[in-house]
Order: C-alpha cells, then sequence, then structure tokens
C-alpha cells in the first residue's frame, strides 16, 4: 500500500490512498461534493498553467485574421467535444 504524509498547519496524519479514500466516504455527501470540487479545481488549475506556458512559449503574431481567431476556437471546441 501506498502511503502519503498530509501537512496540516500544527497536524501531521500519515494515511495511506485507501485510508484517505474510506475516509472521505464517511464524509456527509455535502462534504464529499467540497472535496471533489476542491480537486476538480486543481487539475483545472494545472490544465491552465500549462496552457498559459504553452501561449507564452509560441512566438508572437504580427496579425491575425478574425477568421484564423474563430477557426482556432472551432477546432478546440471540436476537440474537447
Amino acid at each position: 500500500m501506498n502511503s502519503a504524509t498530509i501537512t496540516i498547519p500544527d497536524i501531521r496524519v500519515e494515511l495511506t490512498i485507501d485510508q484517505l479514500i474510506t475516509a472521505v466516504r464517511q464524509l456527509e455527501p455535502n462534504e464529499r461534493a467540497r472535496i471533489a470540487r476542491a480537486l476538480a479545481k486543481t487539475e483545472l488549475d494545472a490544465e491552465l498553467t500549462q496552457l498559459i506556458s504553452e501561449l507564452y512559449s509560441q512566438p508572437p503574431a504580427d496579425e491575425i485574421a478574425d477568421e484564423a481567431i474563430l477557426a482556432e476556437i472551432r477546432a478546440v471546441r471540436e476537440q474537447r467535444a
């Protein structure tokens, strides 16, 4: 079993992933939902950071036509669907 050390100010707890999952399952539904939202936000933050890095790594475009912008938006939306 993998063990993780979780540090909370003034508290130190060592749990396996299975123990953590068991503890979360014992929470009330609204508390589990808060944890799910926090995890999703963490993932979204990581994706946003990666996208921003990719954007800044590209050379600047001198001029971009509105049609090119709309085509890129459509491509991204199709990719996500």
